[in-house]
């Protein structure tokens, strides 16, 4: 696994828009208020010419010139890392344009992103061996003020962490909109994380205070909506790269957008008959968007724990990541360690 280089202090940070761009509110003036940020504490900056862009369908540009920016900008000596402006609907348009042989031959350098940025984040670790950082998008950075999430996402990029741990709180209805650009996490409710464990019979349940997992293995995954759409394309190499890393095992971290609780367990069918789950460990699942839905006697628990029981490894669900706020940042593609102790989680994601 390659690991790029940190940001050093006074460092470039680029800013790529594979999917969206920052060109209507409130990303454009969040995003804004995140370059301005990023300045005051001794950053450079340097602008991918689609970052305001509004011109594509579910991106910010043509596929051809997102593709282009992106190859562009992550192969560039001009910025040290790079940062989303946004999620979006249609990056995998994006990728047929994207040179990832050009890209595995460049310097690693980090990407930070999530959501349809899925796109790069997964396909930099199994493509090009390449760890990335599945993270909050720029524009997130421009809150005040910052989320305890965003400072941590910060500190894996400048190198000064390799350990995140949940959040007490999340949000479940955001404050957010183009007349408050800058509004923070609105977070009301706690978090409840849920376990399914083999000692003690595969039962979905609260963890309790005496609740102990510790699960080790190289983290892959992101948002199973982009993920589906991958399997079975040219872009799919996941099999292999669990089998590469078989003597690490694969510790997943899944999470879902527009996915309702029967789409992701026909998601999590799709994974599983296609091999994606060879030499697991565990799986750290996030919170779904549609969080608390239950359609014909299935809710979000059982969508996954059904068909991941014979795997016969931790599953531990409800945790800080997706699209329910905030997330804790995960390097995809790292070897890491999680506990999980209680209701606490803990995860130390190791340059290996």
């Amino acid at each position: 696994m390659r690991y790029p280089k940190f940001l050093p202090e006074r460092g470039t940070i680029g800013f790529v828009a594979p999917s969206f761009g920052c060109k209507i509110e409130p990303y454009r003036t969040a995003f804004d208020n995140a370059k301005k940020k990023f300045e005051e504490m001794g950053h450079r900056l340097d602008l991918g010419p689609n970052c305001y862009a509004g011109e594509g369908i579910g991106i910010s540009n043509t596929p051809g010139a997102c593709g282009a920016e992106l190859t562009e900008y992550y192969c560039s000596k001009k910025n040290d890392v790079l940062i989303s402006c946004g999620g979006g609907e249609l990056m995998c348009e994006t990728i047929d344009y994207t040179d990832f042989a050009r890209i595995r031959e460049a310097e690693p350098k980090w990407y930070l992103g999530f959501s349809d940025n899925t796109n790069m984040t997964f396909l930099l670790a199994t493509l090009c061996d390449t760890a990335s950082v599945y993270g909050p998008c720029a524009a997130a950075f421009g809150m005040e003020p910052w989320h305890e999430s965003l400072a941590d996402a910060y500190r894996l990029l400048r190198g000064q962490q390799d350990t995140v741990h949940g959040y007490e709180l999340w949000e479940k209805e955001g404050k957010k909109d183009e007349e408050h650009p800058l509004e923070p996490y609105n977070v009301t409710e706690k978090r409840r994380v849920r376990v399914c464990l083999p000692s003690e019979g595969l039962q979905v349940k609260v963890a309790e205070p005496s609740t102990q997992v510790h699960m080790e293995g190289r983290l892959l995954g992101g948002c199973m909506d982009c993920l589906v759409n991958l399997l079975g394309t040219r872009y799919d190499k996941t099999a292999e790269f669990a089998e590469r890393y078989k003597k690490d095992g694969i510790l997943w971290f899944l999470e879902a957008c527009d996915l309702n609780v029967m789409a992701i367990r026909r998601a999590v069918w799709q994974m599983k008959n296609a091999g994606w789950f060879s030499h697991v460990k565990g799986f750290l699942i996030g919170r779904p968007l549609v969080h608390g839905q239950e359609l014909m006697g299935l809710d979000q628990y059982h969508a996954v724990c059904d068909l991941l029981a014979e795997y016969r490894v931790p599953i531990v669900m409800d945790v800080d990541l997706g699209h329910l706020p905030p997330m804790m940042p995960m390097i995809c593609g790292s070897y890491a360690k999680a506990d999980i102790a209680g209701n606490d989680i803990t995860i130390r994601m190791l340059q290996c």
